[in-house]
This record gives C-alpha cells, structure tokens and sequence, in this order.
C-alpha cells in the first residue's frame, strides 16, 4: 500500500525511538492528524499481561474530566425506572418491545445499552445479535446497574469504555483534535490512571511496558512514561 505523501511527512516528524512527554505528544498528535474532519485522538497501552489467565483480562470504563466530543445516542432497558431514564436524557426508553424490536428488525440506531439486571436474562437471549458489535450491557463498564440515572450521567459525561485484547493491550480514546491540549492531557492522564488502578495483583514486573497515542491516520507517538508524574 502506498502511503500519501502526507504520511511520509509526518513520520518523518516523530523520531522513531524517542519517548516524548506527554505535552510534547499531544502537540504532535494533533500536528500529524492526517484527516481533513476532526481526528479522534486515540491512546494504545501495551500490558506485560497473560490474557490466558482470567484475572489478567482487563475490562471497565473511565469517565474522562473533559468528555470525548462525540455525544452518544443511549438505550436504556427497563421495567421500573422508564420515567427516570427519560428525564436524565435517554433517546429510548422500554423494555421487551425494545429488545423484540432488536431481534426482528435489526435495529441498530443507538451506540450504548444501559440495562437493569432484570431485563439481562432477555438481552442474553440476543446475546449474538449485540455481542459482535459491542454492544451487550456489563456490570464492569458501568451499563448493567439499578441506577440508570448515574449511568446515563456518566455515558453523556464521555465514558469510554476498555478491554484487553489478546496480546494485552488497551485502546482508548481521549478526545478529539480540536480539544486544547490541556484538556486532552487531563483525559491522558484519567485514562492511564484508571489502567494502574485495576493492575492484577498476580502481575509480577513493569506493568505498562509503553504508552502511545496517535489520531486517525496518523502515526503512533511514544510517551515518556515519567512524564505523567510532573
């Protein structure tokens, strides 16, 4: 695949094996931002983890200080709080004639299910619809809960949620390109906080053998993992 000259370019900003700080990175995330939109600016951890063992595999959300800046259409399910869900700000609201409305019709127009734990054993049913796009409830990422209220304050706050993959690592996003840079430091920042705070007790070493974070397109720039203490 040929890279666009623009690529090349801005590759050629970021010195291959040099660790920058993490105000340094996020000024050249945005200065390579590749794309003509807004980029998304997105932060990558690799863990020295053993996904093989059930206590290594990482799963949650964090709300970050500064939101995401893309605001997020929300379904909420449930027998008893549908009023309270409406009120804090929920697109839809119900309860067996939305997930029906799900299993017949494909029905997709939303990004996150919050769900009370009575209306789970329903959803599991379609767990095969909703898994592969992400879209099943969990009581670690905060969208399985009897407060529906708090949970739809978080989601529009900019709760973005993890998980390891297979060899480890963690994807998430901070924010957008046209953010002030303190802002995307802030959500930086929340965003690896959040990582130390759920190391497994097992894990044995240095737990975050590197930090990076690119925007769409654009090339991955490495942290200076010291950097995140001043």
């Amino acid at each position: 695949m040929k890279k666009s000259k623009r690529h090349v370019a801005n590759l050629a900003k970021i010195e291959k094996n040099k660790l920058y700080t993490v105000e340094e990175a996020i000024a050249l995330a945005k200065e390579t931002s590749n794309s003509k939109f807004d980029s998304t600016i997105e932060v990558a951890l690799n863990l020295n983890l053993d996904v093989k063992k059930a206590d290594q595999q990482l799963r949650g959300a964090v709300v970050l200080p500064n939101g995401t800046g893309k605001s997020k259409k929300i379904l909420v399910l449930t027998k008893k709080d549908a009023k309270a869900a409406t009120e804090a700000g929920a697109d839809y609201v119900g309860d067996m004639d939305l997930i029906t409305k799900i299993e017949t019709e494909n029905w997709f127009d939303y990004d996150v299910i919050i769900a009370t734990p009575d209306m789970m054993p329903a959803l599991g049913k379609i767990g095969k619809i909703l898994g592969p796009k992400g879209l099943m409830p969990n009581p670690k990422t905060g969208t399985v809960t009897t407060d529906v209220v708090k949970a739809i304050e978080e989601t529009k706050k900019g709760k973005v949620n993890y998980r390891t993959d297979s060899y480890g690592n963690i994807h998430g996003i901070i924010g957008k390109a046209s953010f002030e840079d303190g802002k995307l430091a802030e959500n930086l920042k929340a965003f690896v906080e959040a990582i130390q705070k759920v190391k497994p007790a097992t894990v044995k070493g240095t737990y975050i053998k590197n930090i990076s974070i690119s925007s769409t397109m654009g090339p991955g720039i490495k942290i200076d993992q010291n950097s995140f203490d001043k």
